[in-house]
């Protein structure tokens, strides 16, 4: 009976042993993967998270960009320490000389960057205005209206990271590149397919960006006011009298709705006196309201309304139109 009770002990023992060396080894081995990848490295990467990425997106691309061992034990630091909502979006200077744990609390720090969001159909002056709002520490209002007023309809908008000390001047020209190279590289050969000089569509896209709200619209009212201009009918948009007006300060908006008193307003931007498009942009129009105006949809269609809902009614004749105004409008 002892005999048998000493084997007993002898095997519990040496179960215990061998769970407790695996756990040794494993510890050893997950601590080996918390260390830096090169402790020898001295060349910085700059690591952009974006906003809303996940963790675990975050830790795979940290080892792909060779900046850690593996993005498990990223992950690991992070549900440890308890950083999942602490980790900022922007840019960082990482190391592949730092520890996982470095890096993991590297990125909840402040950011040298900045994220800003430009809105599609904004005009030059609305950009300025929420520019200078951001936290950029060279940006001048005034300056950037005066580099951007001959680029109209060419300040992309779109959702940018920049850094913090960028001037006027180079926020100005990161707008120009983009729209260089998302408009007239991105969309080369739909340009070259439209047969529409690309300076008067860009003029019909900053409409077309201000009167509809998708694309589908878009694509409808862009045929609309292109069969306008071919037949030499005046385009009536309302969006241009607000472009004319500029900022409402009674409203304290720009775009405010215009009153028929505006439709007599000595301008060439005018297009209910004048029956061309106007000189230049507008706005500055999405991919999308550019796409619209470069590949139309084709329609007999001359006229369309917007109802209170947002809802957009079309009609081919004058008639059609009016009867479109009386049953959605009054």
């Amino acid at each position: 009976m002892a005999k048998k009770m000493s084997k007993k002990s002898t095997i519990l023992i040496a179960a215990i042993s061998l769970i407790a060396v695996m756990v040794i080894l494993v510890m050893l081995y997950l601590n080996s993967l918390l260390k830096p990848l090169d402790v020898n490295s001295t060349q910085p990467s700059r690591f952009v998270v974006p906003k809303g990425q996940a963790i675990s997106i975050i830790g795979k691309r940290l080892q792909e960009e060779k900046l850690i061992k593996n993005s498990y034990a990223f992950r690991f630091i992070v549900a440890k320490d308890k950083l999942e909502n602490k980790i900022q979006a922007g840019s960082f200077d990482l190391s592949a000389s730092m520890s996982v744990g470095e890096i993991a609390n590297h990125l909840t720090t402040g950011t040298e960057d900045v994220w800003i969001t430009l809105l599609e159909g904004w005009r030059i002056e609305e950009i300025a205005e929420n520019l200078e709002k951001q936290d950029l520490d060279n940006f001048d209002k005034e300056e950037f209206v005066g580099l951007a007023s001959s680029s109209e309809g060419m300040l992309y908008p779109d959702t940018y990271l920049i850094p913090r000390e960028m001037s006027s001047e180079q926020i100005y020209n990161l707008l120009l590149n983009t729209f260089d190279l998302k408009v007239v590289q991105g969309l080369s050969e739909e340009i070259k397919a439209s047969g529409r000089d690309f300076d008067q569509a860009l003029i019909m896209a900053s409409l077309v960006e201000r009167e509809a709200n998708n694309y589908e619209q878009m694509r409808r009212v862009a045929g609309i006011l292109w069969n306008r201009i071919d037949i030499g009918m005046a385009l009536q948009v309302d969006a241009t009298l607000q472009y004319v007006n500029g900022y409402n300060s009674v409203q304290k908006k720009w775009w405010a709705v215009p009153t028929a008193e505006d439709k007599r307003l000595k301008s060439p931007f005018n297009t209910y006196l004048n029956t061309d498009l106007p000189p230049r942009p507008i706005s500055n129009p999405g991919i999308n309201a550019i796409k619209a105006a470069l590949i139309p949809l084709e329609s007999d269609d001359f006229f369309y309304i917007h109802s209170d809902d947002g809802t957009m009614y079309y009609a081919s004749t004058l008639e059609g139109h009016n009867a479109n105004v009386n049953e959605y409008l009054r």
